[in-house]
């Protein structure tokens, strides 16, 4: 990204420019957001490096998708540029928020959705129906074995799509299924999930 952020209305105007670029961190990284200020000299003075950290940091807190925080990504600040009288704190915040939307924009973002793992044990003569219903939930069935009458499967289902289940489970097993889930990851939702959250976002502006 290279951004300038640039205001000029009589009296003292805004000036801060930054120049950088984002990058994925790996899926097994331990920090959801990492910043590094790879600044040589003096391009961008060093008492605005703080207001543009903290303005990449709150842009990556709300993403221009559908507000939601930016994770996994790594912002990288390598240049800029400052006005010896019209460059403050607010221009640069300003300057590393707009950078960041247009990096972010350019990215192509995925919107991610919390992925539970899902225990369910039914009596065997229900097994179809619930494996049916997992699998209209877009669960994906990991795992079936069988302890004596009782069958055990084990699944990964989108969060979104397990509430009420509990109500369904008893109904499909005239109230003999049981089931415990537990937060396993975070993975991209479908296309036409991504587009109606979106559009969504759009029309509540």
């Amino acid at each position: 990204f290279t951004y300038l952020h640039k205001k000029q209305s009589g009296g003292s105007g805004q000036f801060g420019k930054v120049c950088g670029y984002i990058e994925p961190l790996p899926e097994d990284h331990p920090t959801r957001f990492q910043y590094s200020n790879d600044i040589v000299g003096n391009a961008i003075p060093p008492e605005f490096h703080p207001a543009c950290e903290k303005g990449f940091k709150e842009a990556a807190n709300a993403g221009s998708l559908i507000g939601a925080p930016v994770e996994g990504i790594r912002v990288v600040l390598n240049d800029g540029a400052a006005h010896a009288v019209d460059s403050n704190e607010m221009a640069f915040r300003l300057a590393a928020i707009g950078g960041f939307r247009q990096a972010y924009q350019a990215a192509r973002p995925v919107i991610l959705e919390p992925i539970m793992k899902v225990e369910v044990t039914v009596p065997v003569e229900f097994q179809g129906t619930v494996m049916g219903d997992l699998n209209r939930r877009k669960g994906m069935i990991l795992d079936s074995s069988q302890e004596s009458e009782d069958a055990v499967l084990q699944a990964l289902v989108p969060l979104n799509s397990m509430f009420g289940y509990s109500t369904v489970l008893r109904s499909n097993t005239q109230g003999k299924g049981e089931f415990a889930m537990e937060y396993s990851h975070h993975a991209p939702v479908t296309k036409d999930v991504q587009d109606e959250l979106t559009t969504r976002k759009q029309q509540d502006k």
